[in-house]
């Protein structure tokens, strides 16, 4: 007979899980085929990649806005706006191949905001529903199954025209949209409950600066090195790359929910930026050796994988309180706003550095933002960390009495 997952071993019950994982399995998939939906357009790949920037500094804007605008509506009447929203906002995809490139870059302006306006309202749902002992397991079990469920869904939209992919977007969000109503969920996030918190005041906490550098200093980094790999290693191994990294990616999306929830986030970060500094060492060495690529795609998609999810959906609701939460969600993401930035200002500049020197440049700058971590916070209770440990020496010694007897 079939048996209902043990929802308690995440700490959440099975409405509440149900209702965090349709808004945001629901919302990223949403956006991972808007990003499809573009890439798939009769432009130069330039204009496209300018699009796609524009696209994350639109969401990344409309989520501070998001935020802002949360401490006045209640949480789920927002959410529903949000929704709905990005249901509208789909249809205009029909027409995407007859819009000029100004007209277009409007059009990717609007989805933008339709997936950036409700994300840190949708997290910080994430957050108040969720234990902080158990929150990296059920984070990385929704961002595990948004990218998972993106792959169906793009061998479905490769085969359809614009009209047929805004049709499904909008009933793909609307779907969404019927499943959060039908769950009935409260909305105990009341207005007066709301703290007054602002944006300067957040940054200006150690504990979230001292995670926060880090980030930024990751996701810039990330993206100004990806510029360069198209000329220095070949289109062809390039698109090789690419493929693997996001598998990898994936499987580490899986490996670290469980980590973090057992010997806490600020190790598994350390980790991961120790990693990746190697792996642009590695490459900055020898970059003529394709194991030494190999190496470097390997930590790059671990690092993706274990960053995004601690970054993403975990880290800032830890360091904040009910109340907060949205605010925090919204800093969190402002690195994406930064990166697209600096992307369009300085990529010509980056482009006319030797390989060799950007890789191990880029390993110092890791190895650099270790530092601000080896003072943070760790965000998960020693407590918890130790208990865990312990229960997992006992399952050991079980294991091997075990064994011992049946010998």
């Amino acid at each position: 007979m079939f048996k209902w997952p043990r929802f308690e071993v995440l700490g959440i019950s099975r409405k509440d899980f149900a209702l965090v994982f349709i808004l945001l399995f629901n919302a990223f998939t949403w956006s991972y085929m808007i990003e499809m939906v573009v890439e798939r357009t009769s432009l130069n790949p330039t204009v496209k990649s300018s699009l796609i920037t524009v696209l994350s500094i639109a969401a990344s804007g409309a989520a501070l806005a998001g935020a802002l605008l949360s401490e006045k509506i209640k949480r789920l009447r927002f959410i529903y706006f949000w929704m709905i929203l990005g249901l509208l906002s789909s249809f205009l995809l029909i027409f995407i191949n007859n819009f000029t490139v100004g007209h277009l870059s409007l059009v990717v302006i609007l989805l933008g905001i339709s997936f950036g306006l409700g994300m840190p309202s949708s997290l910080a749902q994430l957050a108040d529903n969720s234990n902080m002992e158990n929150r990296a397991r059920l984070s990385s079990l929704i961002l595990l199954a948004a990218n998972l469920g993106t792959l169906p869904l793009a061998v479905l939209f490769s085969a359809l025209d614009p009209v047929m992919s805004s049709i499904i977007l909008a009933g793909w969000r609307g779907l969404g949209l019927i499943i959060l109503i039908m769950l009935k969920p409260k909305d105990e996030n009341l207005k007066e409950e709301r703290k007054q918190v602002s944006f300067t005041s957040i940054f200006r906490l150690r504990s979230f600066s001292l995670y926060f550098l880090p980030w930024v200093m990751f996701i810039l980094i990330d993206d100004l090195e990806k510029a360069l790999l198209k000329d220095y290693i070949g289109l062809d191994f390039l698109r090789f790359l690419l493929m693997i990294e996001p598998m990898i990616g994936v499987f580490f999306i899986f490996i670290s929910g469980l980590l973090a929830d057992r010997i806490g986030r600020k190790r598994l970060v350390i980790y991961g930026f120790v990693s990746l500094g190697i792996g642009y060492a590695v490459v900055g060495l020898a970059p003529m050796a394709r194991l030494a690529w190999y190496f470097y795609i390997l930590v790059d998609g671990a690092a993706w994988g274990i960053f995004y999810t601690l970054f993403l959906l975990i880290l800032w609701g830890d360091l904040s309180q009910p109340g907060t939460r949205e605010k925090y969600y919204a800093m969190g993401n402002f690195p994406f706003l930064i990166k697209s930035t600096i992307s369009m200002l300085f990529i010509s500049f980056i482009a006319s550095v030797p390989a060799n020197a950007a890789f191990s440049l880029a390993s110092f700058f890791l190895f650099l933002a270790v530092l601000p971590l080896m003072y943070a916070p760790e965000t998960l209770p020693e407590k918890k960390i130790e208990i865990r440990r312990l229960k997992g020496y006992i399952e050991q010694a079980k294991k091997v009495k075990d064994k011992y007897l049946k010998n």
